[in-house]
């Protein structure tokens, strides 16, 4: 993908993540399906105060994140470079669907979420980074960070005057994002996880018919 596709792709990814971190956090009263450090917080204050009782949950979650972002990498790694992004929204695809059917036949909130926090996993290893800054990833504090020294490099002529707006553009992905799935969870409960699976699978067909006008890059001879 150029450039410009990378980024739309990028920004819709990140948007995504948010969209589901804020259904999962809704359902789940405080936790997350994406933002493994909130998680991880919550489990070592869990820990302190002994509440033994409800360290599973956000310890599931995390293992279940970080066994999508090896299902993810080994996805993209066995299928190559060429067909790993269409391959990777493909399985995200199918995990966030595959959460919706959980949840519907089973209640518990915590199952549905383990499929989603599998499926933000995975989608770190779609798109972590275009040019010089990150989209795509379920995490924006670095994104943040970013901002804020651009804009100082900025402000002090160190650096490029607009070089902050790709982070801004992160950061502003993920807030809509969030809102939106936290409107859409208001409105329609567990079937506002049919526009995510939706988008994961446009965009996975979108980038296949975009790697299939490509042509291989040629073999440089020895």
């Amino acid at each position: 993908m150029n450039r410009q596709w990378q980024l739309a792709t990028g920004l819709t990814l990140t948007a995504l993540a948010g969209y589901v971190d804020a259904l999962g956090f809704v359902r789940l009263g405080g936790l997350y399906t994406s933002f493994m450090s909130g998680n991880i917080t919550q489990l070592a204050v869990l820990t302190g105060e002994r509440e033994t009782m409800h360290l599973w949950l956000p310890l599931a979650l995390i293992g279940s994140f970080l066994f999508g972002a090896i299902l993810g990498s080994l996805v993209a790694i066995l299928i190559g470079d060429r067909w790993a992004t269409p391959a990777v929204l493909t399985v995200e695809a199918g995990l966030v669907a595959g959460a919706l059917v959980i949840g519907l036949v089973a209640p518990e909130p915590g199952w549905a979420s383990f499929a989603l926090a599998t499926a933000m996993g995975a989608q770190n290893a779609v798109l972590s980074r275009v040019k010089s800054f990150r989209a795509g990833t379920t995490f924006v504090t670095g994104a943040l960070f970013g901002f804020g020294q651009k804009i100082a490099e900025a402000i002090t002529r160190k650096g490029p005057p607009f070089a902050w707006a790709g982070d801004g553009l992160v950061w502003l992905s993920l807030f809509v994002g969030a809102l939106c799935g936290a409107l859409a969870y208001q409105a329609l409960n567990l079937y506002a996880l049919i526009a995510p699976a939706l988008v994961a699978a446009v965009l996975a067909l979108i980038t296949s018919l975009l790697v299939a006008r490509e042509r291989p890059a040629a073999k440089v001879a020895s």
